[in-house]
């Protein structure tokens, strides 16, 4: 659906002066004379287990609060449990909050047969925390180790508690999510991998979305889908023994050019979708920033204040910083435990630390949270 010009002309107004805030953060974390936002940061350390009291294990999503309200904390780190206590893909129902100095407390703990999600709950990538306390999570959901249904996003409110789900509208295994939040309405980002992929029944096929949600978000009353359009498609996708499932993943919205990167893993590349904010059709799976060479599986991913692209491997246990340009400037490794090759795997969400230099990211290997920096 096609946004109305009155949408369009306010959101033009809001992204123009986040772009000039962003030019402004990005000029300061340059400003030490490292054109690479991880050019200083050489350590790594545990914040905290992200195993809460269920057992819940395999860490995806990770998601910065922006805001104190209700039970969340700004500063503090939401982070998205895929697996059970039996490590069993797919049926994950927990989030919790982490502190940065490694309090860990359960946020929610959702109903794994919760009605309103086709198939159950299995908490994926995909998480946002919004400044009006909504916590927005996606669910790829199985039943006996298989894939069980579509999935949904799962809203619930600032104290941890489900109070609706959307479906449908594009939504067919979310698998990862950037958002902007804008107050009274936020944009989703919403990469899908299951257009398809259970009926290839292990063979590559070609349906991976990135969709874009319009949120409106009321003062009173629940948030609802304002606008829903396809912006990437066409991406491959396929079923995974180690992974359940592969295909397009990471997303980030770069505000000062209006290109959405996403993590295209199963053809080691970073894609960008032009005009992401405005855009009324598909863009294909848009133009290649960068491929192969450090780009190996990409899944999480995330802007850097400087405005470029972090993301990190699959394929290894190593984060790769991008230019918009493409050029592959730094490389960090983050973890050498499992594989082989070391790291493959363990590497999912990550987060930029708020005002910091400094990089969140979980290790699915040592069900963590961790911290690259200085």
């Amino acid at each position: 659906m096609k946004a109305t010009r009155r949408y369009a002309a306010g959101l033009a107004a809001i992204v123009t002066t986040a772009a000039g805030l962003l030019a402004l953060t990005a000029g300061g974390a340059s400003a030490g004379g490292f054109p690479a936002f991880v050019g200083p940061l050489h350590h790594t350390s545990v914040v905290a287990s992200t195993v809460p009291g269920n057992g819940d294990v395999n860490p995806y999503g990770v998601a910065v609060i922006p805001r104190t309200t209700g039970d969340l904390f700004q500063g503090n780190v939401l982070v998205s449990n895929f697996n059970n206590k039996a490590n069993v893909q797919g049926t994950g129902t927990t989030i919790v909050q982490v502190t940065p100095s490694g309090h860990v407390s359960v946020f929610a703990q959702i109903n794994r047969n919760l009605p309103s999600c086709p198939g159950g709950v299995g908490l994926t990538t995909a998480l946002t925390v919004l400044r009006s306390g909504w916590v927005i999570v996606g669910s790829l959901p199985t039943q006996n180790g298989a894939i069980s249904g579509p999935g949904c996003l799962i809203v619930l409110d600032r104290f941890g508690n489900v109070q609706e789900t959307f479906t449908g509208d594009g939504i067919n295994g979310p698998w990862d999510m950037a958002s902007l939040d804008l107050g009274n309405q936020a944009v989703l980002f919403v990469t899908n991998v299951l257009n398809g992929t259970v009926a290839a029944n292990g063979k590559t096929v070609f349906g991976g979305t990135v969709i874009r949600l319009v949120i409106k978000i009321p003062p009173l009353g629940l948030p609802y889908i304002w606008f829903n359009t396809t912006i990437g498609s066409g991406f491959p996708e396929t079923l995974n023994m180690a992974a359940l499932v592969i295909g397009p993943t990471g997303a980030g919205l770069n505000l000062s050019n209006g290109v959405l990167y996403v993590a295209d893993t199963l053809d080691n590349r970073v894609a960008g979708i032009p005009n992401a904010l405005f855009r009324g059709s598909s863009a294909g799976t848009g133009f290649t920033v960068t491929q192969g060479h450090n780009i190996v599986g990409p899944l999480g991913l995330v802007i850097a204040p400087n405005g470029n692209i972090l993301t990190v491997n699959g394929g290894n246990g190593n984060l790769v910083e991008v230019t918009p340009s493409g050029a592959q400037i730094a490389v960090r490794t983050l973890d050498t435990g499992g594989g082989p090759p070391p790291g493959a795997g363990d590497l999912f969400g990550l987060a930029v630390k708020p005002g910091q230099r400094a990089v969140y990211y979980v290790d699915d290997g040592t069900n963590t949270l961790n911290l690259l920096h200085r």
